[in-house]
């Protein structure tokens, strides 16, 4: 019994120290992580959630996480799209019309909308 009271109290205590998932930050840079803003965002098979990696208010990187999407189709996303926003202010970005990869319309669409809610997230819950 007391091993199971222990074993609930620890759980408890980790999920009121895990803060928020959407936001982290690692030394300078802050990364949002769309998984949650971004669940109902369809690409072609399903959701493409992202990490938005920014310093000093310029996005660094967009990385692609786990996703259903055809890994051929994505490759061109992740080769043509995600690095358009790199070196862009957030708010240069926010306003950006980037073109989607060709032949990956439905990835690109909802790769843009991930990075649009997650730029929007940042700017009003940066520290």
């Amino acid at each position: 019994m007391k091993k199971i009271v222990f074993i609930i109290a620890a759980l408890a205590l980790m999920s009121m120290t895990q803060g928020d998932s959407i936001i982290t930050r690692n030394g300078k840079t802050t990364i949002i992580n769309t998984t949650a803003l971004a669940e109902n965002v369809d690409g072609y098979n399903g959701p493409t959630p992202l990490k938005i990696h920014i310093e000093n208010n310029r996005i660094v990187k967009i990385e692609a996480l786990h996703n259903g999407e055809t890994p051929k189709f994505f490759a061109k996303v992740k080769q043509n799209l995600l690095n358009k926003w790199n070196g862009m202010s957030v708010n240069k970005a926010m306003k950006a019309k980037v073109d989607g990869a060709t032949g990956a319309t439905y990835s690109s669409n909802a790769v843009k909308e991930n990075v649009r809610r997650g730029l929007e997230y940042y700017k009003k819950n940066k520290k």
